[in-house]
């Protein structure tokens, strides 16, 4: 199932592989176009053979940024981005006689940007990352934002995207909205104050740009954190799909029917969404059972919605079982496409040797989360196990600071 093709919206995929959005914090420092890592990279993935590629997180302004090196398309570096497209394009149609369909994240990093500017206050982000009152975003700087997504679909379209991500997930900006239950004012306590920001940006994007282009939204479906700070869980922890579903209810009737499905926060609990089998605690929990929980969200997503499409994530722990559960998940009606992350940096060519009867277990992702490593050392990111300039970067920049 996973060889077969689908139509969306007119829309053909050649197979239903999506290469994840994996930030590299490696585009042009302050400009945001791409470098020649971030161009290395997502040719790289163009030998996947994949049907999608989801380009990574680009902010919709300067001061939604996470880094200095974030990805941001503006007036001044469209056409580099033009540039990358094209050489992706071209090398996809020279390998397999297709191009992919090439999406890219919107987005607004909030708690995460350089200077955090957060929805209310937190006390479990706030122990690794203080802020204070004046971190807190008013209502009218808000206001400016779903104005600032049109403006970067546009941009994307003028590079040649076939399709934007309204991303609300992993604790950012949208996605902190959407736990702002203590909030006061017109974006906070109600879920349609909550909600309000989301479905404001993604209604404008929708509206603004042609029937054709492809708007999508990546969705943390659950926090896992305990409400009143954590969206689509309970007080005690437990998920709680009402809310979420509401949400994609409202999407389904603008017209919003590609939901890249994600869970957690990378910042707070990366087990969560990228279970792993080394990384930076012991987490509470069996990697299997955050892997069962992507299975159970995706099921019943697609029982709920069985009209939209969804992309499921958590499959790169898998390695040689890799692509037994992806063709599980797509029988079992869990998803409708299959995405793979961390997988993408260290093995680009996993689907198209696998297409040749050549896939090799051996080299897959090892899930010990050395690529999120470099990043939050502020650092490239890429795979630091079976990539050598990753690898000695690591060396170099983090294992010997250790010391």
């Amino acid at each position: 199932m996973i060889n077969e093709q689908l139509k969306i919206n007119n829309i053909l995929f050649k197979n239903r592989v999506v290469i994840q959005p994996m930030e590299g914090c490696d585009c042009e420092y302050d400009d945001g176009r791409p470098s020649e890592l971030t161009l290395k990279k997502y040719i790289n993935n163009a030998r996947s053979g994949a049907a999608i590629i989801w380009f990574e997180a680009n902010a919709v302004c300067p001061e939604g940024r996470t880094n200095h090196r974030q990805m941001m398309i503006t007036e001044k570096n469209v056409e580099a981005f033009k540039d990358m497209l094209k050489q992706v394009r071209e090398t996809a149609m020279k390998e397999f006689g297709y191009a992919p369909i090439c999406i890219i994240q919107l987005t607004h990093s909030g708690r995460q940007s350089i200077v955090p500017m957060i929805a209310y206050r937190h006390p479990l982000y706030e122990k690794t990352r203080p802020v204070t009152d004046e971190n807190i975003v008013t209502d009218e700087y808000l206001d400016t934002l779903p104005d600032l997504y049109v403006k970067a679909a546009k941009l994307a379209k003028e590079a040649g995207f076939d399709g934007v991500d309204v991303k609300s997930c992993h604790g950012y900006l949208f996605q902190e909205v959407l736990s702002g239950f203590t909030r006061p004012g017109r974006y906070g306590g109600s879920f349609e104050n909550r909600s309000k920001l989301f479905i404001d940006s993604i209604t404008k994007v929708r509206e603004a740009m042609p029937k054709d282009f492809i708007v999508a939204s990546r969705i943390s479906i659950t926090d896992m954190i305990p409400k009143p700070y954590g969206f689509g869980t309970t007080e005690d922890n437990k998920m709680d799909l009402t809310e979420p579903k509401k949400l994609l209810g409202i999407l389904e009737k603008l017209g919003i029917n590609l939901i890249n499905i994600t869970l957690g926060n990378p910042y707070y609990n990366p087990h969560v969404n990228r279970p792993f089998k080394k990384g930076p605690y012991t987490p509470e929990e069996k990697p299997e059972v955050g892997l069962n929980r992507f299975y159970e969200v995706g099921k019943e997503l697609k029982k709920t919605f069985p009209n939209m499409y969804f992309v499921i994530s958590g499959l790169s722990y898998y390695r040689e079982n890799l692509f037994e559960m992806s063709e599980k998940l797509l029988n079992d009606k869990c998803c409708d496409l299959v995405g793979y992350g961390r997988l993408s940096l260290a093995y680009p060519t996993f689907y198209a040797d696998y297409l040749k009867g050549q896939f090799q277990a051996n080299k897959c992702c090892l899930a010990c989360s050395n690529c999120t490593v470099l990043m939050r050392h502020k650092q490239v990111a890429g795979c630091a196990v079976f990539n050598e300039y990753y690898r000695n970067l690591l060396k170099e920049k983090v294992l010997c600071q250790k010391k």
